[in-house]
């Protein structure tokens, strides 16, 4: 298995420079690109010894769906830029690895066509000014059969990506499309933001569907409290880097939110995570599980679904590995006083 920096190496190597960029690339000086990382290279684990760990098991359930381990794939947008498989690869990989994908709004195949593999799928959604066109959004992703909606509330507006700009990427190549943003008519949408948007948006979708509602881009413990009386989880996560650049990185950001939500709720975390070190900190400092967003769309532009399906079975390997030295049985027994 190639480390994460040797996938990045790789799928850069196989991409367009543009696209490269776009798929590396945050807003304005990368701090948090950069800082997500650091922040698990900052913590050291205090491991258990004699505690008898014997075979582990990381099997787990969140919001009613069977995981094989506390990961999923967090939205990223534009996978046939990556490969021709596109969503659908990604998803085939993700079923025969039992982890739950995320959906992008912004996939560049349709809902419909990447449930066919069969994949356990949440699907991701910017609240939309057009109701009537929101609505249609949100049915399709439950008709296909998607289990969970992860609305994603940190972005009232665009990111500011530099490498986007200098390279002048604005659009998608001829013959690709957002297709989770066609109209019912068929015809393609654009990706609206909302600078209005209130708290009121969990009521609004709330009356559109019954699925499970994951708020996506918590940082904040105020934010943490008022959600956990609403919605069914939160994601702590800061958009990879790309929205606002100097945020705190997830990771510093989760005992604040975990203590605040006071378990009434899952919390989930992405942003910065590599390897199974990087899990099992996460786990032990309060996450039910954590997200990977640039690792699978490297894996999928390096080697296809085979790569990215390589690349879960090793973040498994690795996890079982560590929770072994850690000195703990399954993900549960993680507790904080494992990480300094």
């Amino acid at each position: 298995m190639r480390t994460p920096a040797e996938l990045a190496a790789a799928a850069q190597a196989n991409l367009e420079p543009a696209h490269g960029d776009f798929f590396a690339g945050g807003a304005g000086q990368e701090r948090t690109v950069r800082g997500n990382e650091a922040a698990f290279e900052a913590r050291r684990i205090v491991p258990r010894v004699l505690r008898g760990v014997g075979e582990r098991d990381l099997r787990t359930t969140l919001l009613g769906t069977e995981m094989s381990m506390p990961l999923l794939l967090s939205p990223t947008a534009f996978h046939r830029l990556a490969h021709p498989s596109g969503e659908e690869g990604t998803a085939g990989a993700a079923a025969a690895e039992g982890v739950v994908m995320v959906v992008s709004m912004a996939a560049t195949q349709p809902i419909e066509r990447i449930a066919a593999t069969g994949a356990a799928l949440w699907f991701q959604l910017y609240p939309q000014p057009d109701a009537e066109f929101e609505k249609h959004v949100v049915g399709r992703a439950e008709k296909a059969g998607c289990r969970a909606l992860v609305v994603t509330v940190d972005s009232p507006v665009y990111g500011r990506r530099e490498r986007d700009l200098r390279n002048g990427f604005t659009d998608l190549p001829p013959g690709l499309a957002c297709e989770n943003m066609r109209d019912a008519d068929g015809r393609p949408r654009d990706i609206a933001m909302d600078p209005a948007l209130t708290w009121n948006v969990v009521g609004r979708l709330r009356a559109l569907t019954g699925l499970p509602i994951v708020l996506k881009g918590v940082l904040h413990p105020a934010d943490a409290r008022i959600a956990a009386d609403r919605v069914d989880a939160i994601l702590v996560s800061n958009h990879g880097g790309r929205q606002l650049d100097g945020t705190i990185a997830t990771l510093d950001a989760l005992p604040a939110v975990v203590a605040a939500v006071e378990g009434r709720i899952p919390v989930l975390l992405d942003g910065g995570v590599r390897r199974g070190t990087d899990i099992l900190t996460a786990l032990a400092l309060g996450a039910d599980a954590v997200g990977i967003g640039r690792p699978v769309v490297w894996a999928l532009a390096a080697g296809g679904p085979a790569g990215v399906r390589d690349l879960l079975a090793h973040l498994r390997g690795d996890l079982d590995h560590v929770l072994a030295l850690a000195g703990a049985k399954r993900p549960a027994d993680l507790t904080a006083d494992l990480i300094v």
